[in-house]
């Protein structure tokens, strides 16, 4: 199974969490009944949904610095879930390079009915916030 079938998973139970306003265990119980994972991708699912939400109000605080003349609460709900997963992966999965994270976000967004604007605005995002982690880094 492919790491971006396991983030898909990932992106609809933090979804699901944040509109449907469902626990983390019940988001993804219901997200994985849609795919057929080996036990070590659904690990994998459940850890960046977990550790997601774990860290909401650092990844937030960190998506509102970056954010040009927008609120967080008024972004889509598939924008905003989309910037806390890729975020996620970005901070704190040094075994994921940050273009790997970012361009799974992307390729989502365009899945899940983002509008060509939206794809460029959570690039642009997920760029400068990145940009800074490594800046950080250094």
């Amino acid at each position: 199974m492919s790491r971006r079938l396991a983030r898909e998973a990932a992106f609809k139970a933090l979804f699901q969490v944040d509109i449907g306003k469902c626990r983390v265990q019940q988001a993804l119980k219901r997200s994985l009944e849609d795919y057929k994972f080996h036990e070590q991708d659904e690990q994998f699912v459940e850890d960046l949904v977990a550790s997601t939400v774990s860290n909401l109000e650092q990844l937030d605080r960190i998506i509102k610095k970056h954010l040009v003349k927008w609120e967080l609460d008024r972004l889509s709900a598939v924008d905003r879930n989309l910037l806390r997963l890729a975020l996620y992966e970005i901070i704190y999965r040094p075994d994921i390079p940050p273009a790997v994270s970012i361009n799974e976000a992307l390729e989502l967004a365009k899945k899940f009915g983002s509008t060509g604007e939206a794809v460029g605005f959570i690039n642009g995002v997920l760029d400068r916030a990145a940009g800074e982690a490594f800046e950080r880094e250094s």
